[in-house]
């Protein structure tokens, strides 16, 4: 065909049509190379980012807790290690779908676990979010088999805390738990992340930059499905420091099993320079149900419990002092010279002032007593007597002296002051003036007055160790060794009380016929081969006349109702090297309920 035989008309409008198709060639060209150089240039350090991320991941590795032992080495807080699931938000594709396995297959809440992946504090798409702790050797064979099926899932082997004896000292070795986002937004722990478990009260918590240690990590390479293929480069984590207590694991163990099935709280501390030597309050809890996170309904029940499981009654239970507060009255009598240890004072069984009658506990009365029997056999008579010689406010002022109503100093959290009322108290709290009335009461260690069994155990290691009163401790040193101890415990002096020795030594020798003398109320917890002090208390609950006219017999009362038994102790006398004080809730009378206690638990500390 000649050139000639083409339409002019045809061959324009192919020529047209060919710059078109040219001109869109070059378009989409120039798209894919403007794609492109966003690709490469604009976006590059980010894909490539992810592309790293695909084939290499950055593990963190949890530093194994510092231990925790009693003052002979014995391990009482120690590490297992415990498998956790952890899924990575960015590899998931259908996280409704993988929630839904991880259910059936582990029993995950789906809901819990939506809420850790998509809200909250958790807003690093590569950094793993632990969605259950501890998971059984059968569930993590599950989760190997079922790798393929489960995008994003990852298992770490983890160091877990171990709480070796259970229920043992839980209130002072505290339990740990989960650090939730305004922990996390407080800056107060250092090298922590989101689901790692921190102190949560106790040792566990007054110590936690100590025990946690330092974070270490590694990079491993992994394949498309997110297998291990090997360990780039690895930083090994340091463990936390060791903490070694004041506490006597055997002592420790003697209180416990005196407080079984009751509720009550036992402290032993060296009076001498205010380590405790045994801390126990009853009832106690397992730490170890918090670290994989507690069952709903077994929070419940501890929380909402009446018996107030995890409130530490040594350090925060206040509690009426009763007899043992007598102590202070008589030290106050004493030095004000309001009444002579040898002058004795009629007690009938009751005492009348005004229309009131306050009677004694012993229905028929003491007769004449003078100090020391008046302590040893605890007439109440006597002491509603020089109560009103002193006055309220000259009880509170001695009260202070030896710490009661006072922060003791005792630093593991929940400790509280108690009270000693005086005239401008009552009349700030109420708007009313003091009455003498209610001065007979407190001289007794009723109406107002609250102690807490931390300030009662202070209280008699006062009396016996030359008026000083420690701040109570409970950390004997920390540190990996003896060698590299970072903290050792010193004795700190809170103030020395300045009581006469003679006086204090009348008061000493009534405490030790309390314990000693026939008729003396603590005559149970005496001992044969060493020297007891003490002092019984018998906090009132109720009203003298709701239940029974004889308080020597409350057997009828109902157990709600009964006193609360006191009972504190030292030994030997002569160069103490215990005190013990002890509060049984509703145990009727201390030199019952709790005197043989006190001497079980010195008998086996010095033998």
């Amino acid at each position: 065909m000649r050139k000639s035989d083409f339409d002019p008309v045809s061959v324009d409008i192919f020529n047209r049509q060919l710059q078109k198709a040219t001109l869109l060639v070059l378009i989409i060209f120039g798209i894919l190379l403007l794609r492109l150089w966003i690709l490469q240039i604009v976006d590059g350090s980010t894909y490539r980012t992810k592309s790293e991320n695909n084939r290499i991941r950055l593990h963190s590795i949890s530093p194994f807790r510092g231990l925790i032992f009693d003052r002979h080495g014995e391990l009482l807080v120690g590490n297992r290690p415990s498998y956790d699931l952890f899924v990575i938000p960015e590899e998931v594709q259908d996280r409704t779908c993988l929630l839904k396995s991880l259910n059936l297959l582990l029993g995950v809440d789906p809901e819990k676990a939506e809420e850790k992946l998509g809200g909250g504090f958790y807003r690093y798409p590569f950094r793993p979010v632990c969605l259950k702790r501890d998971i059984s050797r059968n569930e993590l064979a599950v989760i190997e088999t079922q790798r393929f099926n489960l995008p994003g899932v990852m298992i770490k082997v983890t160091p877990q805390r171990d709480y070796i004896f259970g229920n043992f000292a839980s209130h002072l070795l505290g339990y740990l738990g989960e650090i939730n986002e305004n922990q996390l937004k407080s800056g107060k722990y250092h090298d922590i992340r989101p689901g790692d478990l921190i102190g949560k009260s106790g040792i566990e918590r007054r110590w936690q930059d100590h025990l946690n240690g330092i974070r270490g990590g590694e990079q491993v390479e992994v394949d498309a499905a997110g297998r291990k293929i090997q360990v780039i480069s690895r930083k090994p984590p340091v463990s936390g420091e060791n903490i070694y207590l004041t506490i006597d694991k055997k002592l420790q163990v003697i209180a416990e099993n005196a407080l079984n099935g009751k509720r009550g709280a036992i402290l032993a501390m060296n009076p001498n320079g205010g380590e405790i030597l045994a801390l126990a309050s009853s009832p106690s809890f397992n730490p170890n149900l918090f670290i994989g996170g507690i069952d709903k309904g077994e929070w419940e029940k501890i929380s909402t419990s009446k018996d107030f499981i995890l409130q530490n009654r040594a350090l925060s239970g206040q509690y009426p002092p009763g007899s043992v507060f007598k102590i202070i009255v008589a030290l106050a009598g004493l030095e004000e010279g309001v009444i002579d240890p040898e002058e004795e004072l009629i007690c009938t069984g009751s005492y009348s002032l005004g229309d009131s009658t306050y009677r004694c506990w012993k229905k028929y009365g003491h007769g004449k007593v003078n100090l020391y029997r008046a302590i040893v056999e605890s007439c109440d008579v006597y002491f509603y007597k020089l109560g009103k010689r002193l006055g309220v406010d000259m009880i509170a002022h001695y009260a202070g002296m030896f710490g009661l109503g006072q922060d003791s100093g005792f630093d593991i959290g929940q400790s509280k002051e108690g009270l000693i009322p005086t005239s401008e108290w009552k009349v700030s709290k109420f708007g009313l003036p003091w009455q003498t009335g209610e001065t007979i009461s407190v001289s007794i260690g009723q109406s107002f007055v609250l102690i807490t069994p931390m300030q009662a155990v202070s209280l008699i290691s006062t009396v016996f160790n030359g008026g000083i009163v420690y701040v109570p401790q409970v950390v004997k040193r920390i540190g990996k060794s003896e060698a590299e101890a970072i903290h050792k415990f010193n004795p700190k002096v809170k103030r020395k009380v300045p009581i006469s020795n003679e006086n204090m030594k009348l008061v000493q020798d009534a405490l030790t016929g309390v314990v000693n003398q026939p008729h003396g109320t603590g005559r149970m917890a005496k001992l044969n081969m060493v020297s007891v002090a003490g002092k019984t208390g018998t906090a009132q609950v109720v009203k003298m006349d709701k239940y029974s006219d004889d308080r020597e017999n409350d057997k009828e009362v109902p157990v709600q109702f009964r006193d609360h038994a006191w009972f504190v102790a030292i030994a030997p006398t002569d160069e103490p090297r215990i005190a013990v004080s002890i509060i049984i809730e509703h145990g009727g009378h201390g030199g019952s309920a709790a005197a043989p206690i006190a001497a079980e638990m010195i008998n086996s500390y010095l033998n």
